[in-house]
C-alpha cells in the first residue's frame, strides 16, 4: 500500500498476445456522500411511516365510530389506544423528516457557500 493506495495489478491480453498491466485504485470513503445517503433514506423512510400511520389511524378511527354506533356492550376496547398509538408514530416520524431535511438543507447550503 502506497499513499492510501492499493495498487493491484491485473494481467490481461491484448489482440496481439502481449501482456498488458492495468493499475486500478482503492476506492475512498466519502463521508459527505455517506451522511448524504443517510439523511436521505431517513426522510423517505419517515414520510413512508407517516403515511402507513396516517391509514392505521384513520382505520382505527373508523371502528370506534363502528363499534360506538352498534350499540354493543363492550366497555372496554382497544381502538382509541391504537389510534392514540398511531398518531403518536404519525407525529414523532413526520418530526423526523422535518429533522433530516433540515439538517440535509443545511449541509447543502454550508456545502454552496452562500
Amino acid at each position: 500500500m502506497t499513499n492510501h493506495k492499493q495498487v493491484v495489478y491485473q494481467p490481461e491480453l491484448d489482440h496481439k498476445s502481449k501482456m498488458v498491466l492495468r493499475r486500478r485504485t482503492r476506492r475512498r470513503f466519502k463521508p459527505r456522500i455517506f451522511f448524504d445517503r443517510i439523511i436521505e433514506t431517513t426522510a423517505i423512510v419517515s414520510l413512508l411511516l407517516t403515511g402507513f400511520s396516517g391509514v392505521g389511524a384513520m382505520e382505527c378511527w373508523g371502528m370506534e365510530i363502528i363499534e360506538t354506533n352498534a350499540g354493543s356492550n363492550i366497555i372496554i376496547s382497544g381502538w382509541e389506544q391504537q389510534k392514540n398509538i398511531c398518531l403518536g408514530a404519525m407525529l414523532v416520524s413526520f418530526s423526523a423528516f422535518l429533522g433530516s431535511s433540515l439538517v440535509g438543507a443545511s449541509f447543502s447550503i454550508r456545502q454552496d457557500k452562500f
